[in-house]
């Protein structure tokens, strides 16, 4: 028998998944010596015995890994043989080179939450049970390599019933960092809003369960910040809890307990099943069942629920208890970061909750549920946070150096690229107060230090004024690169395919600044990752009050018609204009006639804005994306007709008039045609215009694939309708693992950048 040696080195998710125990019982099985440990970058293993054995050991890392494991490589070198006495996971090492091997939280596994109700158990109703195969990670960690030093559980030493299962290489929680028990661990308690214990002898998930079914609201400490909680049943507590959290209509998500409840109050498709049962757990949007036990409330206006499964012990426990769904909303007053520190929850949420459940497990990175929605049966993720990060995004293209890009204004998340990965941070929110920029800056120094790099490069929008732009100007020396917000969309799309270019870009979403100063929003774009050509766009709409006319959606459909009909629209026949006192329109119409405070944007968003007001009767939007929400969920899916429309060929860029479809809708809504129908055939019109721009910009391109990105994608039946119309003479590319908005721009922003960086001065690619 020929004995050798091997040093093999895992890249990808490794750490803190239960991969070095893994390793171990391998080795022992196929009777090899040596040793496996943690390092900066990954796992290294030193393995010794016979080829034969090691041939096998090597196969069965890359096929048999742990579920939650993510494996980028598996490389082997040879190395001399040793003779060692057994295998040992050996203490981690610190080197120089970083990269985030930690995975993201994962969801409770089977085996712990058979434990947590089982009477006879040890960690019978324990809300911190947790193995190798499930549990916090990401939000408890301080540093890499992931050690429990290393993370917020080092201030609970282990009980030695603990450390025994630590230790020991046949038990599932062998080396699970955050491995705790009642007699060691972290303890939970109720307090009330002045910090006060609320009856110390109770158990605070009980007496939290009665709270929430007597209509109150109860602020839970989770994994990566707090929810707020109340009855989801109960249309009371629910308004309650919209009047006091300052959230007039966005939809609040439901937690459920298994996946039965949840097919109890919605639609599933085997896809969005899977969906909800991914170790990710995330919020999955799917349609409500008609007569769903669940309060109005909790989505005025949309035939829609964001449901997800309870994920941790904490929530498993709770929802026993309540026995109904519940509202499990961000722990925030609306537009303010989640909270995850116990000070900050206590003030901020004071105003809001009844009761606190608290626990002494810090938090370190605040991280809000992630949010997936299935569009082409597929699993499209629209927020990524909790579940997701730090996960990389593996792109095709090596970044030349580390590359910071941090996002756009709304949604934003910010993205960090180095060697071939590119890292999105958690979800951030809107940057428009000085909570959330607060967080936007602690997070990227967070992952800078996780990630052991400075970026030697950053990216920002286009747009002078956004928060993210003013950060990474305020980064100097370091060289800042601006991209266009569309650019940048397309970009994404091309990096999470692999896709080198060139493309074209479909890029659809309501307002990004464009190279000419205007706001863009329908383009249609010839791309690579270092330039583009804008081919076409859509007639542009007067915003009359710029950002006032996106809250007064009403000024959008006034614009459209005055444009549509040369000033002369019928807007006594038209049920949205008999709620706007005639002084106001008049005020508006002078505005857009007189080019005052009326800034003219191309977005499809826009058009969204103006149709759905016009269709539904709705004069203002109380959040971003309401009136397009409302406007899809509404739409008759059996409605094949569009409304006419032209292409100005004339223009450069080409231009979508739509002012014909303007028309014929109008005609519709005189004639009692109904919203559903109304809605059926804008989308079919948006679909046969982009179909017909394709056909003739390929005339010139050639048969080059094709990309849709921008906000406007969330909406399944735009971007099916759209892939679907191109298929199969294109090869069309949908969003799945990064975000179609503004969520997912960071990333296209670090491609463009990158990519501007090496080329040289002068010259476009796509001419």
């Amino acid at each position: 028998m020929e004995l050798a040696g091997r040093k093999v080195r895992v890249s990808g998710i490794s750490q803190g998944v239960g991969f070095r125990p893994f390793v171990y019982r391998l080795a022992c099985e196929e009777g090899l010596s040596g040793s496996v440990c943690n390092d900066a970058t990954g796992v290294t293993i030193e393995a010794f015995g016979s080829r034969d054995a090691l041939d096998r050991f090597v196969a069965r890392i890359a096929s048999e890994s742990p579920a939650a494991a993510r494996l980028d490589g598996v490389r082997t070198s040879p190395l001399a043989f040793e003779r060692r006495t057994g295998f040992e996971i050996a203490a981690s090492v610190h080197g120089a080179e970083r990269r985030v091997s930690i995975p993201a939280d994962l969801a409770t596994c089977p085996e712990c939450l058979a434990e947590i109700f089982a009477p006879g158990d040890r960690r019978y109703r324990y809300a911190f049970t947790n193995c190798t195969s499930c549990g916090p990670r990401f939000t408890i960690a301080r540093d890499i390599p992931y050690d429990r030093p290393a993370t917020t559980m080092a201030r609970f030493p282990m009980c030695p019933e603990c450390r025994r299962e630590y230790q020991s290489p046949a038990d599932r929680r062998f080396h699970a960092q955050p491995n705790a028990c009642p007699n060691c661990g972290p303890r939970l308690r109720l307090i009330d809003c002045a910090n006060r214990t609320v009856r110390d002898d109770d158990d605070p998930i009980r007496a939290a369960a009665r709270a929430i079914i007597e209509g109150k609201i109860v602020a839970i400490k989770g994994i990566g910040g707090f929810h707020l909680a109340c009855d989801a049943t109960d249309p009371a507590a629910v308004r309650r809890l919209r009047e006091r959290k300052h959230r007039d209509e966005k939809p609040f998500a439901v937690m459920v307990r298994d996946a039965a409840e949840a097919e109890r109050l919605a639609h599933f498709t085997a896809a969005d099943k899977e969906v909800l049962l991914a170790s990710e757990r995330p919020i999955v949007i799917v349609r409500r069942r008609r007569h769903a036990a669940l309060a109005p409330e909790i989505a005025p206006g949309i035939p829609a629920v964001g449901l997800m499964l309870a994920y941790a012990p904490l929530h498993h426990l709770l929802m026993a208890e309540v026995g109904r769904p519940i509202v499990m909303t961000s722990g925030n007053l609306s537009e303010a970061p989640i909270a995850y520190r116990d000070d900050e929850a206590i003030a901020r949420l004071k105003s809001i909750a009844d009761l606190f459940v608290m626990h002494d497990r810090e938090i370190v990175t605040r991280c809000d549920d992630s949010v997936v929605r299935v569009i082409a049966a597929r699993a499209t993720v629209m927020r990524r946070s909790r579940g997701y990060v730090p996960r990389p995004i593996r792109v095709a293209q090596p970044f030349s150096r580390p590359v910071l890009a941090c996002g756009a204004q709304l949604k934003n998340t910010f993205c960090i690229g180095v060697g071939s990965d590119a890292y999105f941070g958690p979800h951030i929110g809107d940057l428009e107060n000085l909570e959330t920029f607060e967080s936007f800056e602690e997070s990227i120094a967070r992952m800078e230090r996780f990630l052991g790099v400075q970026p030697e490069l950053i990216a920002h929008d286009l747009h002078p004024d956004y928060l993210s732009t003013a950060y990474a100007l305020g980064r100097s020396p370091v060289p800042a690169v601006a991209v266009q917000h569309h650019h940048a969309h397309v970009a994404s799309a091309m990096a999470e395919h692999r896709l080198a270019g060139p493309v074209l870009g479909i890029a659809f979403d309501g307002t990004g600044y464009g190279t000419d100063g205007h706001a863009w929003g329908g383009e249609f774009m010839a791309a690579d990752t270092a330039d583009f050509e804008r081919l076409a766009t859509f007639r542009p709409i007067a915003l009359a009050g710029g950002d006032a006319a996106i809250r007064n959606v009403w000024r959008i459909a006034l614009a459209m018609l005055d444009d549509a009909f040369d000033g002369a629209a019928p807007l006594a026949d038209l049920a949205l204009f008999r709620t706007i006192a005639p002084g106001e329109i008049e005020i508006v119409r002078a505005m857009i006639a007189g080019h005052l405070n009326a800034p003219l944007a191309h977005g499809v968003g826009r058009y969204f804005d103006a149709f759905g007001a016009l269709a539904l009767g709705l004069a203002r939007a109380n959040y971003e994306g309401q009136v397009a929400m409302r406007l899809e969920w509404v739409a008759d899916p059996a409605e094949r007709r569009r409304y006419r429309f032209d292409i100005d060929r004339s223009a450069a860029p080409w231009q979508i008039d739509l002012r014909a479809a303007v028309r014929e809708a109008v005609r519709d809504l005189r004639g009692r045609v109904s919203a559903a129908t109304i809605s059926a055939r804008f989308h079919n019109t948006l679909v046969s215009a982009s179909a017909e721009i394709v056909r003739t910009a390929a005339a010139r391109l050639g048969r080059i694939p094709i990309v849709l990105s921008g906000g406007c994608f969330q909406n399944a039946r735009l971007a099916e309708s759209i892939a679907g119309a191109l298929s199969p003479r294109f090869d069309v590319y949908l969003h799945c693992s990064v975000p179609p908005g503004d969520g997912g721009i960071a990333l296209g922003q670090a491609i463009v950048a990158d990519a501007k960086s090496r080329k040289s001065a002068g010259g476009r690619v796509c001419a």
